[in-house]
């Protein structure tokens, strides 16, 4: 299987129609995050099936998936980076793949990227290791980079392990971009689903301060009352 192959599996499933909305909903517009994005129309139930036969494509190919200008493809590639981090048997082959993974950040650049993928490579990979790395990149002035640091604690999260997490969210507490707002929101939510306490630990000391959009995805989870006391300042 190589890469021309699955280019060519990828044909018959474009569709112009779903091309057109994806770039209305990815906000492709001027000055907007997704600007100059190009979309083929390919749903991600298709690509992660084709992630899946074509897994073992060679480390090159993949790289050359990565750098598509087409959106489905680059996301097609880092389903498969994924798979092969999972599947990886030697601490040799996840280090390879980590730092392939974080030279190409420049290639990770929308949010659907970024949660598919930082996690289960950079949050995998860093779970018995120094996390100092996050926090550099958490001080980016680059959005996705950004993003990144704060969704590979994903990882940790689902270890019961909070502090990187919430180090994290300290720093980009007073970001200005909504899709940072949301990302830290979510795994302060995501927190909260396995330790309430923690969450709201964390939020009395900030909740004031920080963005609405953040707050909002934070409690969404609340049962309402208290929810409400959080939005309107009443906690």
């Amino acid at each position: 299987m190589n890469l021309s192959t699955l280019r060519k599996e990828l044909e018959p499933y474009k569709d112009s129609k779903k091309a057109d909305q994806s770039k209305r909903f990815f906000k492709t517009g001027i000055g907007e995050y997704g600007e100059n994005e190009v979309f083929l129309g390919i749903t991600a139930p298709v690509l992660r099936r084709l992630s899946k036969a074509y897994m073992t494509i060679s480390v090159d190919d993949n790289l050359e998936l990565l750098k598509s200008k087409y959106h489905e493809e680059r996301l097609l590639a880092l389903f498969i980076l994924v798979l092969k981090f999972q599947k990886s048997k030697t601490e040799t082959e996840r280090i390879q793949i980590y730092e392939s993974y974080i030279k190409n950040f420049k290639y990770v650049n929308n949010w659907d990227f970024v949660d598919s993928s930082a996690h289960h490579i950079v949050g995998a990979y860093l779970i018995d290791k120094d996390r100092q790395i996050l926090r550099q990149w958490a001080n980016s002035d680059d959005l996705w980079t950004k993003r990144i640091a704060m969704m590979s604690t994903f990882y940790f999260i689902k270890q019961n392990e909070f502090n990187t997490s919430l180090d994290i969210a300290k720093i980009l507490l007073f970001d200005k971009h909504d899709l940072i707002h949301k990302a830290v929101g979510w795994m302060l939510r995501e927190i909260g689903n396995r330790s309430i306490n923690t969450e709201e630990e964390f939020l009395k000391k900030y909740y004031k301060k920080m963005p609405r959009t953040m707050l909002r995805y934070a409690t969404e989870k609340f049962p309402e009352e208290k929810r409400q006391a959080y939005l309107k300042g009443a906690i």
